[in-house]
């Protein structure tokens, strides 16, 4: 009995698959931004100084768990939201805010109302799909923060629990945190470097 097992895509691949789509996706939220920064705001929204040690927050120029989420609306939009998508949803969120529940009414709450509805329905055409319910994150989420390698692993870790496959998807809500934060490490090793002159 030599049943072969569907080989789990490698997480790098899948970054690299996400990294240009999620990058100009943000450039376009990072001018917006800039007009109405101030201390600890960033587009009308809180900025969690929340973090465990090791992540090392940054304002400016980073990717947030929001913008991120919105990233994800666009490389993976058209995919109905399923258990593995709303738990990935949920743990960002939660990361996000600082929070150890949910958020009512907000992006995880919509997710696993989604997910719950899409099980039940046959049709695709009939089922939410990721992009109505993470178009906007980052205006649904109370708080947000830039996302660390730490977020990333976290999200990782909640799909990956929920995927019957036990696999992330390419474009998908984890893969879309992991391009962000390997962006973001880029940025901060960047910015820490002595410039040469």
């Amino acid at each position: 009995m030599n049943q072969e097992q569907p080989m789990k895509p490698q997480l790098g691949e899948e970054v690299q698959d996400s990294l240009p789509h999620v990058a100009a996706h943000v450039q376009e939220h990072k001018d917006l931004n800039e007009e109405s920064q101030g201390e600890n705001v960033k587009g009308g929204r809180k900025i969690s100084q929340q973090a465990s040690s090791g992540d090392q927050i940054l304002d400016q120029g980073h990717i947030t768990i929001g913008e991120a989420l919105e990233a994800t609306a666009l490389t993976a939009g058209s995919r109905p939201v399923d258990y593995s998508d709303a738990a990935a949803i949920q743990a960002a969120e939660v990361r996000a805010t600082g929070r150890t529940n949910i958020v009512p009414g907000g992006v995880a709450a919509a997710a696993q109302s989604a997910a719950t509805r899409n099980a039940r329905l046959t049709r695709d055409d009939e089922k939410t799909k990721l992009s109505e319910i993470l178009a906007e994150a980052t205006s649904k989420l109370p708080a947000d923060k830039p996302v660390t390698r730490r977020d990333a692993e976290g999200v990782i870790g909640a799909e990956l629990r929920n995927d019957p496959n036990l696999t992330t998807r390419p474009g998908g809500v984890a893969a879309s945190l992991a391009a962000a934060a390997r962006i973001n490490q880029i940025n901060n090793l960047n910015q820490n470097s002595p410039k040469k002159e």
